[in-house]
């Protein structure tokens, strides 16, 4: 088999309502905008990838890398990372683009990907991954939505100026839901997006001090506490409380990983296929992870091929306990999220997110979406 052709699309699907993320201060989303690439085959297969995008700045990524695809064997993904690897030194992120090489593997042998990986799991702990900041009432009221939907567990975002602002809305739905739902907090830290409004910046003494009380209203993981690459301060504070620690989603490649796992920054990491190592690398962090006793739960706040290709990653690995479920109505909502596909993901009766068993990544991805939303640059 081998790549002969390759078009891509720079998509922008509108949301219901304005969204604006804790990540990006100042400033809403008003869609969900993505570049879609979609390889084609020899062999009449094709494979869908998708990395996220802000406005126009991807429009060059497919032709630059058709260049290194083209006439070339998609099983051979050992070879393509690579190229991948290649396109980084040069400032291009293209880990997604593996994820469309699984598609066709998946399509080409009648399997979906995370049986060909291993198998271990077909279905995922969802928990609701929250993304604005709001104050406690509000979150309240959607932590009781949230827990009536069936959700066991969800994720806030504590990104206010005061450590006081920030511990109010987790106290408020912790005793708001109870103690027997999950509450997981992101606080942002690792990688801030500057230039738009003022933001929190927490130091070594702020991230030890809201972890304490966090473990006291039993918090199950605190998300990127402090900046990504500060190593030595991410070790000592896992070390240094009781609570879980946790993130990864924009470091990169097996090299950062085996850093943050052999240092112990985290007690979970939580890598992102799309954006910082592709499926096949996924699985390799997952048992450098699993030998040192780290869980890995990535990272899936893209859209829906993103969350697709990172559900067949947690599929196939033993130490993924939870699969993080963007939900943020009004704006952020599955059918929002999953709008180039022919149906969003849900979770089931139980909480779960189940693994597509169709093949390769297990969606279908609606052309027709795409090109009413999408310019064609490839």
């Amino acid at each position: 088999m081998k790549i002969t052709d390759a078009e891509a699309y720079l998509c922008h699907f509108p949301l219901p309502e304005p969204f604006y993320p804790s990540w990006i201060p100042g400033i809403p989303s008003m869609n969900n905008s993505l570049l879609l690439v979609r390889l084609m085959t020899d062999e009449g297969i094709d494979g869908y990838a998708a990395a996220v995008a802000f406005l126009g700045e991807l429009k060059g990524v497919p032709e630059l890398l058709k260049v290194f695809l083209i006439e070339r064997d998609p099983f051979k993904v050992e070879d393509f990372i690579k190229v991948f690897r290649s396109a980084r030194a040069v400032g291009v992120r293209a880990w997604f683009m593996e994820v469309a090489l699984w598609d066709i593997i998946g399509k080409a042998t009648g399997q979906p990907v995370y049986r060909l990986l291993g198998a271990c799991s077909d279905r995922i702990k969802a928990y609701a991954s929250t993304g604005e900041l709001r104050e406690p009432a509000r979150r309240v009221e959607d932590a009781l939505a949230i827990k009536e939907l069936g959700f066991k567990a969800m994720k806030l975002r504590i990104r206010y100026p005061t450590m006081e602002e920030d511990l109010a809305v987790v106290e408020a739905v912790r005793d708001a839901v109870g103690p027997e739902m999950e509450l997981m907090v992101d606080a942002n830290q690792a990688w801030p997006i500057h230039g738009f409004a003022d933001y929190p910046t927490w130091t070594f003494k702020r991230a030890l001090q809201t972890a304490m009380e966090l473990a006291d209203l039993d918090v199950y993981w605190l998300e990127e506490p402090l900046a990504m690459y500060d190593y030595d301060g991410l070790s000592s504070l896992t070390a240094s409380v009781p609570i879980n620690t946790s993130g990864g989603e924009m470091n990169a490649d097996i090299y950062d990983f085996r850093e943050l796992i052999n240092r112990r920054c985290y007690d979970i990491i939580q890598p992102d296929v799309t954006l910082s190592c592709g499926i096949l690398n996924g699985k390799k962090i997952a048992g450098m992870a699993e030998a040192a006793g780290i869980q890995l739960n990535p990272h899936t706040w893209t859209n829906g091929i993103g969350f697709a290709a990172n559900l067949q990653l947690m599929g196939a690995i033993n130490n993924c306990t939870h699969c993080e479920f963007p939900y943020e109505p009004p704006g952020w909502v599955p059918g929002a999220r999953d709008a180039m596909l022919s149906e969003p993901f849900d979770i089931d009766d139980e909480g779960y997110v189940r693994l597509p068993e169709r093949p390769g990544l297990g969606i279908e991805v609606d052309m027709e979406k795409v090109k009413a939303h999408g310019e064609k640059v490839l």
